[in-house]
Protein backbone atom coordinates (compact mmCIF):
# COMPACT_ATOMS: atom_id res chain seq x y z
CA UNK A 1 0.00 0.00 0.00
CA UNK A 2 1.70 3.59 -0.95
CA UNK A 3 0.67 4.82 2.35
CA UNK A 4 2.72 3.30 5.06
CA UNK A 5 0.23 4.24 8.34
CA UNK A 6 2.62 3.47 11.05
CA UNK A 7 5.72 4.90 9.35
CA UNK A 8 4.18 8.06 8.58
CA UNK A 9 2.71 8.64 11.83
CA UNK A 10 5.90 7.85 13.86
CA UNK A 11 8.42 10.12 11.93
CA UNK A 12 9.77 12.92 13.22
CA UNK A 13 8.65 16.24 12.12
CA UNK A 14 10.50 17.94 9.70
CA UNK A 15 11.29 21.41 9.94
CA UNK A 16 12.76 23.73 6.98
CA UNK A 17 13.47 27.46 6.48
CA UNK A 18 11.17 29.45 4.73
CA UNK A 19 11.15 33.18 4.15
CA UNK A 20 8.93 35.41 2.03
CA UNK A 21 8.59 39.08 1.03
CA UNK A 22 6.19 41.58 0.00
CA UNK A 23 6.27 40.59 -3.55
CA UNK A 24 5.33 36.85 -2.42
CA UNK A 25 2.35 38.30 -0.85
CA UNK A 26 0.94 40.65 -3.72
CA UNK A 27 1.73 37.73 -6.12
CA UNK A 28 -0.65 35.90 -3.65
CA UNK A 29 -3.30 38.36 -3.08
CA UNK A 30 -3.51 38.72 -6.50
CA UNK A 31 -3.90 35.29 -7.32
CA UNK A 32 -6.89 35.65 -5.32
CA UNK A 33 -8.30 38.29 -7.06
CA UNK A 34 -7.45 40.93 -4.94
CA UNK A 35 -6.52 44.73 -7.25
CA UNK A 36 -10.20 45.27 -8.37
CA UNK A 37 -10.88 48.34 -8.95
CA UNK A 38 -6.69 48.70 -9.21
CA UNK A 39 -6.95 52.54 -7.13
CA UNK A 40 -9.66 51.13 -4.17
CA UNK A 41 -8.05 51.96 -1.21
CA UNK A 42 -9.29 48.80 0.13
CA UNK A 43 -7.88 47.07 -2.27
CA UNK A 44 -4.54 48.77 -2.43
CA UNK A 45 -3.88 47.20 1.21
CA UNK A 46 -3.72 43.71 -0.70
CA UNK A 47 -1.79 44.81 -4.04
CA UNK A 48 0.76 48.11 -2.61
CA UNK A 49 3.66 47.52 -0.86
CA UNK A 50 3.54 51.03 1.47
CA UNK A 51 0.10 49.85 2.61
CA UNK A 52 0.30 46.41 2.60
CA UNK A 53 -1.78 43.46 5.04
CA UNK A 54 -1.37 40.23 4.93
CA UNK A 55 -4.23 37.95 4.89
CA UNK A 56 -3.97 35.13 7.20
CA UNK A 57 -4.81 32.70 4.68
CA UNK A 58 -0.69 33.54 2.79
CA UNK A 59 0.47 31.17 5.84
CA UNK A 60 -1.02 27.86 3.37
CA UNK A 61 1.71 29.43 0.79
CA UNK A 62 4.30 31.36 3.25
CA UNK A 63 7.88 29.47 1.54
CA UNK A 64 6.30 28.16 -1.34
CA UNK A 65 3.52 25.83 0.25
CA UNK A 66 6.55 24.13 1.59
CA UNK A 67 3.69 22.77 4.48
CA UNK A 68 1.72 20.55 2.29
CA UNK A 69 4.23 19.78 -0.12
CA UNK A 70 6.67 18.33 2.42
CA UNK A 71 3.75 16.45 3.98
CA UNK A 72 2.68 14.15 0.79
CA UNK A 73 6.71 13.45 0.22
CA UNK A 74 6.99 12.29 4.16
CA UNK A 75 8.45 8.76 5.11
CA UNK A 76 5.47 6.43 4.37
CA UNK A 77 3.57 8.55 1.87
CA UNK A 78 3.46 7.35 -1.64
CA UNK A 79 0.63 8.67 -3.59
CA UNK A 80 -0.73 9.50 -6.94
CA UNK A 81 -1.32 13.04 -7.62
CA UNK A 82 -4.35 12.39 -9.56
CA UNK A 83 -5.54 10.68 -6.76
CA UNK A 84 -5.09 13.40 -4.48
CA UNK A 85 -8.08 15.90 -4.04
CA UNK A 86 -7.95 18.78 -0.70
CA UNK A 87 -10.61 17.95 1.95
CA UNK A 88 -10.36 20.44 4.64
CA UNK A 89 -7.82 23.03 5.61
CA UNK A 90 -7.59 25.38 8.60
CA UNK A 91 -5.12 27.94 9.99
CA UNK A 92 -5.51 29.65 13.23
CA UNK A 93 -3.03 32.75 13.19
CA UNK A 94 -1.14 33.46 16.82
CA UNK A 95 -0.16 37.18 15.06
CA UNK A 96 -0.28 38.90 12.55
CA UNK A 97 1.23 38.24 9.79
CA UNK A 98 4.53 40.11 8.53
CA UNK A 99 4.46 41.13 5.03
CA UNK A 100 8.50 39.97 4.80
CA UNK A 101 9.88 37.94 7.21
CA UNK A 102 11.29 34.63 7.79
CA UNK A 103 10.94 31.24 10.37
CA UNK A 104 10.97 27.61 10.95
CA UNK A 105 8.09 25.54 9.58
CA UNK A 106 7.97 22.20 11.22
CA UNK A 107 5.51 19.81 9.43
CA UNK A 108 4.40 16.89 10.14
CA UNK A 109 1.64 13.48 9.73
CA UNK A 110 -0.79 14.19 12.16
CA UNK A 111 -3.52 11.16 11.36
CA UNK A 112 -4.21 8.73 9.37
CA UNK A 113 -7.79 7.66 8.26
CA UNK A 114 -9.62 5.43 7.00
CA UNK A 115 -12.98 6.24 4.74
CA UNK A 116 -13.15 3.00 3.06
CA UNK A 117 -12.51 3.60 -0.57
CA UNK A 118 -10.22 6.58 0.62
CA UNK A 119 -7.60 7.90 2.81
CA UNK A 120 -7.84 10.90 4.51
CA UNK A 121 -4.09 12.42 5.58
CA UNK A 122 -3.97 14.81 7.76
CA UNK A 123 -0.66 17.51 7.58
CA UNK A 124 0.14 19.75 10.62
CA UNK A 125 1.89 22.39 9.85
CA UNK A 126 3.64 25.20 12.58
CA UNK A 127 5.78 28.24 11.73
CA UNK A 128 7.02 30.89 14.55
CA UNK A 129 10.10 33.55 13.80
CA UNK A 130 12.33 34.72 16.53
CA UNK A 131 9.39 36.70 18.47
CA UNK A 132 7.23 33.23 18.78
CA UNK A 133 4.71 31.36 17.15
CA UNK A 134 3.18 32.62 14.17
CA UNK A 135 0.32 30.17 12.64
CA UNK A 136 -0.52 26.77 13.42
CA UNK A 137 -2.16 25.18 9.49
CA UNK A 138 -3.36 22.23 8.95
CA UNK A 139 -4.84 20.63 5.93
CA UNK A 140 -6.89 17.76 5.20
CA UNK A 141 -5.50 15.47 1.91
CA UNK A 142 -8.47 12.83 0.67
CA UNK A 143 -6.94 10.42 -1.28
CA UNK A 144 -8.89 8.27 -3.36
CA UNK A 145 -8.51 4.57 -3.59
CA UNK A 146 -6.26 4.26 -0.28
CA UNK A 147 -8.59 3.47 2.29
CA UNK A 148 -10.01 -0.13 3.83
CA UNK A 149 -6.92 -0.39 5.86
CA UNK A 150 -8.28 -1.30 9.02
CA UNK A 151 -8.25 2.10 10.52
CA UNK A 152 -9.72 4.37 12.32
CA UNK A 153 -12.55 6.55 10.45
CA UNK A 154 -11.13 9.52 11.82
CA UNK A 155 -13.83 12.54 12.97
CA UNK A 156 -17.20 13.17 11.27
CA UNK A 157 -18.68 16.68 10.55
CA UNK A 158 -22.05 17.19 9.44
CA UNK A 159 -22.86 20.91 10.39
CA UNK A 160 -24.30 23.16 7.86
CA UNK A 161 -25.32 27.05 8.07
CA UNK A 162 -28.07 28.31 10.00
CA UNK A 163 -31.46 27.49 8.84
CA UNK A 164 -31.98 31.22 7.58
CA UNK A 165 -30.98 33.87 5.29
CA UNK A 166 -27.86 34.92 5.65
CA UNK A 167 -27.27 38.47 7.04
CA UNK A 168 -24.18 39.06 4.25
CA UNK A 169 -23.84 37.73 0.67
CA UNK A 170 -21.38 38.72 -2.19
CA UNK A 171 -20.33 37.34 -5.43
CA UNK A 172 -16.77 36.89 -6.71
CA UNK A 173 -15.90 36.24 -9.91
CA UNK A 174 -13.05 33.58 -10.87
CA UNK A 175 -10.98 34.82 -13.93
CA UNK A 176 -10.13 32.16 -16.46
CA UNK A 177 -6.41 33.03 -15.59
CA UNK A 178 -6.88 32.39 -12.16
CA UNK A 179 -5.81 29.41 -11.38
CA UNK A 180 -2.13 30.12 -14.05
CA UNK A 181 -1.79 32.67 -11.56
CA UNK A 182 -2.34 31.66 -8.16
CA UNK A 183 -0.49 28.26 -9.12
CA UNK A 184 2.97 31.07 -8.83
CA UNK A 185 2.33 31.19 -5.52
CA UNK A 186 3.91 27.38 -5.31
CA UNK A 187 0.86 25.39 -6.00
CA UNK A 188 2.62 23.30 -8.91
CA UNK A 189 -0.37 20.32 -9.44
CA UNK A 190 -0.52 20.00 -13.00
CA UNK A 191 -4.50 19.06 -11.92
CA UNK A 192 -4.38 23.23 -12.04
CA UNK A 193 -3.26 23.76 -14.94
CA UNK A 194 -3.16 20.77 -17.64
CA UNK A 195 -6.23 19.88 -19.28
CA UNK A 196 -4.51 16.37 -20.00
CA UNK A 197 -3.49 15.50 -16.43
CA UNK A 198 -7.24 16.87 -15.55
CA UNK A 199 -8.39 14.28 -17.66
CA UNK A 200 -6.85 11.55 -15.98
CA UNK A 201 -8.44 12.83 -12.46
CA UNK A 202 -11.80 12.57 -14.06
CA UNK A 203 -12.22 16.50 -14.65
CA UNK A 204 -12.87 17.63 -18.41
CA UNK A 205 -11.02 20.86 -17.56
CA UNK A 206 -8.80 22.41 -14.58
CA UNK A 207 -9.82 22.96 -11.12
CA UNK A 208 -9.36 26.06 -9.53
CA UNK A 209 -6.77 25.28 -6.31
CA UNK A 210 -9.14 24.62 -3.68
CA UNK A 211 -6.80 27.06 -1.22
CA UNK A 212 -7.24 29.65 -3.44
CA UNK A 213 -11.24 29.13 -2.96
CA UNK A 214 -10.38 29.34 0.71
CA UNK A 215 -8.35 32.57 0.70
CA UNK A 216 -11.11 34.55 -1.98
CA UNK A 217 -13.83 33.65 0.58
CA UNK A 218 -11.42 34.64 3.78
CA UNK A 219 -11.35 38.27 1.97
CA UNK A 220 -14.98 38.01 1.00
CA UNK A 221 -15.60 37.90 5.39
CA UNK A 222 -12.45 40.57 5.92
CA UNK A 223 -13.81 43.32 3.21
CA UNK A 224 -17.08 42.56 4.46
CA UNK A 225 -17.71 42.01 7.52
CA UNK A 226 -14.51 42.48 9.53
CA UNK A 227 -14.01 46.10 8.12
CA UNK A 228 -10.87 45.05 5.41
CA UNK A 229 -9.33 44.70 8.56
CA UNK A 230 -6.93 41.56 8.40
CA UNK A 231 -5.50 41.15 12.05
CA UNK A 232 -9.32 40.54 13.26
CA UNK A 233 -9.14 36.90 11.76
CA UNK A 234 -8.00 34.57 14.59
CA UNK A 235 -8.56 31.27 12.58
CA UNK A 236 -10.35 30.29 9.81
CA UNK A 237 -11.32 26.52 9.12
CA UNK A 238 -13.77 25.08 6.22
CA UNK A 239 -14.51 21.23 4.57
CA UNK A 240 -14.03 21.43 0.40
CA UNK A 241 -17.44 20.21 -0.30
CA UNK A 242 -16.82 20.92 -4.41
CA UNK A 243 -15.01 21.73 -6.92
CA UNK A 244 -15.02 25.01 -8.72
CA UNK A 245 -13.72 25.73 -11.98
CA UNK A 246 -12.15 29.13 -13.35
CA UNK A 247 -15.12 31.41 -15.10
CA UNK A 248 -17.19 30.89 -12.97
CA UNK A 249 -18.97 32.96 -9.28
CA UNK A 250 -18.91 31.95 -6.18
CA UNK A 251 -21.57 33.01 -3.99
CA UNK A 252 -20.09 33.32 -0.06
CA UNK A 253 -23.08 33.63 2.26
CA UNK A 254 -21.95 34.73 5.72
CA UNK A 255 -24.12 34.66 9.12
CA UNK A 256 -22.95 36.54 11.73
CA UNK A 257 -25.76 36.66 14.62
CA UNK A 258 -26.33 33.71 17.15
CA UNK A 259 -27.73 30.99 14.91
CA UNK A 260 -23.82 31.20 13.53
CA UNK A 261 -22.70 30.21 16.92
CA UNK A 262 -24.77 27.49 17.38
CA UNK A 263 -23.89 25.97 13.90
CA UNK A 264 -20.41 26.46 14.67
CA UNK A 265 -20.85 23.74 17.85
CA UNK A 266 -20.70 21.04 15.55
CA UNK A 267 -18.24 21.75 12.99
CA UNK A 268 -14.70 20.19 12.48
CA UNK A 269 -12.35 20.22 15.33
CA UNK A 270 -8.83 21.47 15.91
CA UNK A 271 -9.10 25.40 15.82
CA UNK A 272 -9.78 27.84 19.10
CA UNK A 273 -10.73 31.50 18.40
CA UNK A 274 -12.03 33.99 19.99
CA UNK A 275 -16.78 34.29 21.04
CA UNK A 276 -16.75 36.20 17.73
CA UNK A 277 -17.74 33.75 14.92
CA UNK A 278 -18.77 34.00 10.84
CA UNK A 279 -20.16 31.10 9.32
CA UNK A 280 -19.82 30.36 5.96
CA UNK A 281 -21.03 28.85 2.89
CA UNK A 282 -19.50 29.09 -0.69
CA UNK A 283 -21.22 27.66 -3.59
CA UNK A 284 -20.82 28.01 -7.53
CA UNK A 285 -23.10 29.95 -9.19
CA UNK A 286 -23.39 28.77 -12.96
CA UNK A 287 -23.77 25.41 -11.67
CA UNK A 288 -27.32 26.15 -9.74
CA UNK A 289 -24.79 26.77 -6.44
CA UNK A 290 -23.00 23.65 -6.52
CA UNK A 291 -21.55 23.40 -2.78
CA UNK A 292 -17.74 24.35 -3.09
CA UNK A 293 -17.05 25.22 0.41
CA UNK A 294 -19.06 24.15 4.06
CA UNK A 295 -18.91 23.83 7.65
CA UNK A 296 -16.63 26.73 6.93
CA UNK A 297 -16.09 29.23 10.16
CA UNK A 298 -14.02 32.24 10.87
CA UNK A 299 -13.36 33.42 14.34
CA UNK A 300 -12.43 37.03 15.30
CA UNK A 301 -12.28 38.65 18.95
Amino acid sequence: MPIDVERALSAGPSSTRISWGHKDVQLYHLGLGAGVPATDPLELRYTLESRLHVLPSFATVAGGGTGVVGGLAAPGVDVDLTAVLHGGQSVETHRPVPAAGSATQTSSVAAVYDKGTAAVIVLRSEAADDDGPLWTSQAEMFVKGEGGFGGERGPSSRSGPPARTADHEVRRGIREDQALLYRLSGDWNPLHADPEFAALAGFDRPILHGLCSYGMVLKAVVDTVLGGDVTRVVSFRTRFAGVVFPGETLRVRMWTGPEGEQGDRNGPEGVTGGPGRVVLSATAVEREDAPVLTGAVVTHP
